[in-house]
């Protein structure tokens, strides 16, 4: 009926947490399930340590570290080649989450209550308890130009992001949304089948929120954004929001080990996005937009540096900012990751 599946990269101690938290949510019911965790070669004694200690969670060694996309689909592919036609649920989760109690349980039977549901996440919340923000509507050009960037930090409650993350709602209610971050996502398999896969030419980020598009329309762009046609999207919408389940998210501790790569991946997917939503004029004004935030960084970092403040992180981030404008500089969006 359900399968779990976890990509993990060099987070032993957390993915061990993870699992023991899986199993005690499976236990508060009468639910089964088989986890699989998809290890990205790892080299901290990942796939020695869930053989060892959870013999029946199934281990997939990529040999490589292909990403959250391509590590998915690693196990996906496997589940929907099966020839009883795999799960019924599949829970796609980070290995730095800790489900709460029940929540896997109360994830279950929201889908199997609510027939027309295609997917639904849980309450997120960070280690201290505090709210974890997980509710999305689809991205505007105009969100995609502030979120997540040195504007946004410039102007932090400007109307686009407010939107983007549902601030208008309450976040103790049921809702539908457009997406959800994809740390803890139960997904019906029916609509796997019918949209197809993650794409693989997002290495990381992004990647949940192109796919729970085309869960919901089978297509790979929106149409135009058009202010009633987003309304009509997110009435339509049948990926919902579960309060009441809730998942514990210690976030960005794989991509943490690597903060060039992170900031790459981020705004590379963020262009990607755009190219295939928007078209590669407005993709070329965007990356000049991204490459000046960058910029306007590296300048306040130098400032700091030559101010003595913090040398040595000041040294870290300048590296960081200069590899990060060098990356945008060589992407190409018209002719995107391949």
């Amino acid at each position: 009926m359900l399968a779990i599946v976890i990509v993990s990269w060099n987070v032993k101690d957390l993915l061990r947490r993870c699992l023991t938290a899986v199993k005690a949510s499976l236990a508060a019911s009468d639910l089964t399930a088989e986890i699989i965790v998809v290890d990205n070669d790892s080299h901290d004694g990942t796939p020695a340590m869930v053989r060892s200690e959870f013999p029946d969670v199934q281990v997939i060694e990529a040999g490589a570290n292909l990403g959250f996309t391509a590590g998915n689909n690693l196990a996906l592919r496997r589940l929907l080649q099966r020839p009883d036609g795999g799960p019924e649920f599949v829970l796609l989760l980070n290995p730095d989450t800790e489900p709460v109690a029940d929540a896997i349980p109360q994830l279950v039977a929201f889908l199997q209550s609510h027939p027309a549901a295609i997917a639904v996440g849980p309450r997120l919340l960070y280690n201290d308890g505090s709210l974890q923000s997980s509710r999305r509507r689809f991205p505007t050009l105009l969100t995609m130009v502030w979120e997540s960037t040195p504007w946004e930090r410039l102007w932090p409650q400007n109307p686009w992001v407010r939107h983007y993350h549902c601030a208008d709602r309450p976040d103790d209610r049921v809702q539908r949304v457009g997406w959800l971050v994809g740390a803890a996502l139960l997904v019906r398999t029916a609509a796997i089948r019918q949209a197809g896969l993650l794409d693989e030419r997002f290495f990381m980020y992004s990647e949940e929120l192109e796919w729970q598009w085309r869960l919901q329309w089978r297509q790979p762009a929106p149409p135009p954004p058009t202010h009633a046609r987003r309304e009509k999207v997110e009435v339509e919408s049948q990926i919902w929001y579960l309060p009441e389940a809730v998942v514990i998210h210690h976030e960005g501790k794989s991509s943490e080990q690597m903060p060039v790569a992170r900031h790459c991946h981020f705004q590379q997917s963020r262009l990607l996005l755009a190219r295939m939503w928007y078209g590669w004029p407005l993709t070329l004004l965007l990356r000049r937009l991204i490459w000046l935030g960058y910029q306007y960084e590296l300048s306040i970092e130098t400032l700091k540096l030559a101010l003595g403040h913090r040398p040595a992180l000041r040294r870290q981030r300048i590296a960081t900012y200069k590899q990060v404008l060098a990356a945008l500089h060589d992407f190409d969006p018209v002719h995107p990751l391949r």
